[in-house]
């Protein structure tokens, strides 16, 4: 198992690459199943969620070749249907394959998936939006068997704006005849990433990012080539690294307007924030001061995964900072471990108060997720003393060579 050895108290300086957004790249990966041709996909970052999705695509019967950051699917020969369990459990964004494979192939064989434990993360609007629509799905013992005999387009209004959801039913409706309409969409920049692509394969897709979607099926569609966006999470942990720790930092390949909440609360906290051509300048001198409040809201709303970043941050500001976590009940499994450094956090329910302390101290510390592994890096680079971080492999999820990144712009990590 890996580890990160962290040397924190030093400012952070130099210029750092962005790379492809996971939570783009996956849908996008599960879309190149409807096209019975080969798809390059340019852009996609080396992460662990990544190699699973390959496994995956590879399980379906897709040929499936990596350069670099560029995927090649060849999905002229989807031979199964089915999605093993052991690949199910160890990716909660597994679920996105449902629907593209519904569209494809007629059935959909897997288990619930799996993924970090942020909490009650039910795919009953995934489920319920595909009975609408048609698909008869038999549920016995955690295990999922979906059909699609008669499409019935129409309108589905989501009780809740899932990212998630919202990209299943693209990926169904776009190869089926009718036109079908999403009411309280997502609007996050990854589903107008996911309509870009389907849009380059010949779907007729309109409204990505406005709440309300309409998708008008066609017959076949095409292989594509397509460049995935930049990361915004990734950029909003780098950012908040430079907060902790100090510094001045460019990040290059961001796209600002996806960051914008993210922005505005560092300047909140007095960080020196300049928008550049191609992403953001960030220069902080001093202890940050804390927020009021900061509410995770779906897009465009702050982030519920930039919400342990922030809360790292935070925990050196001067004075007192609210985070309240509206999303997933599970997302301060962080404080346990910022308290071994020496961290004032108080919880009650969706709530944490956060003191800020002038100081954090090394500690052994373990990884209970993805983003809150990210937050103790940020929490370590700015303490005084060694931290130790096991659970790397969670990281890795969602981060391609976070060391190496850190390494870049003067931070004292390595990975053992």
């Amino acid at each position: 198992m890996s580890k990160y050895i962290i040397e924190g108290g030093n400012r952070l300086y130099g210029t750092a690459l962005i790379g492809g957004a996971k939570n783009s790249v996956l849908p996008i990966l599960a879309g190149t199943v409807l096209a019975a041709g080969e798809s390059i996909i340019h852009n996609c970052p080396r992460i662990r969620d990544v190699e699973l999705t390959i496994e995956i695509l590879k399980c379906l019967g897709c040929n499936v070749t990596v350069q670099g950051n560029t995927v090649c699917v060849n999905a002229a020969d989807v031979t199964d249907n089915y999605i093993p369990m052991g690949l199910m459990n160890k990716m909660r964004s597994s679920v996105i394959f449902m629907g593209a494979i519904l569209s494809r192939t007629g059935e959909a064989r897997c288990s619930y998936p799996g993924g970090c434990e942020l909490g009650a993360r039910p795919i009953n609007l995934h489920l319920k939006s595909f009975k609408q629509l048609g698909v008869e799905i038999n549920e016995q013992a955690g295990f999922l068997e979906c059909r699609l005999e008669k499409y019935k387009p129409g309108t589905v209004q989501l009780d809740f704006p899932s990212v998630g959801a919202t990209e299943n039913i693209m990926l169904l409706a776009c190869g089926q005849e009718g036109t079908t309409t999403i009411v309280n969409a997502a609007r996050e920049p990854e589903i107008f990433d996911l309509q870009d692509l389907l849009v380059k394969m010949g779907a007729k897709i309109r409204g990505a990012g406005e709440g309300i979607i309409e998708i008008e099926g066609v017959k076949s569609l095409k292989q594509v080539e397509k460049t995935v966006i930049s990361d915004r999470i990734c950029a909003a942990t780098m950012l908040f690294m430079v907060a902790a720790a100090g510094g001045c930092v460019e990040l290059k390949n961001v796209n600002t307007s996806h960051i914008e909440s993210i922005i505005s609360v560092l300047r909140g906290c007095g960080a020196d924030i300049r928008l550049t051509d191609c992403g953001v300048n960030i220069k902080v001198t001093e202890r940050i001061d804390a927020v009021d409040m900061v509410q995770t809201m779906p897009y465009p709303g702050y982030p519920t995964d930039a919400q342990p970043q922030l809360m790292a941050a935070l925990c050196t500001a001067n004075g007192t900072s609210v985070i309240k976590e509206t999303i997933f009940e599970n997302r301060f499994k962080a404080v346990g471990e910022l308290k071994k450094m020496g961290a004032d956090i108080t919880l009650g329910g969706e709530m944490a108060i956060i003191r800020g302390v002038k100081k954090l101290h090394g500690a052994n510390l373990s990884a209970p997720d993805l983003r809150a592994g990210a937050a103790l890096v940020i929490a370590a680079l700015a303490a005084e003393g060694k931290s130790e971080i096991s659970g790397v492999c969670y990281i890795d999820r969602g981060y391609e060579n976070l060391e190496g990144m850190i390494t870049d712009i003067g931070g004292k990590i390595i990975r053992v």
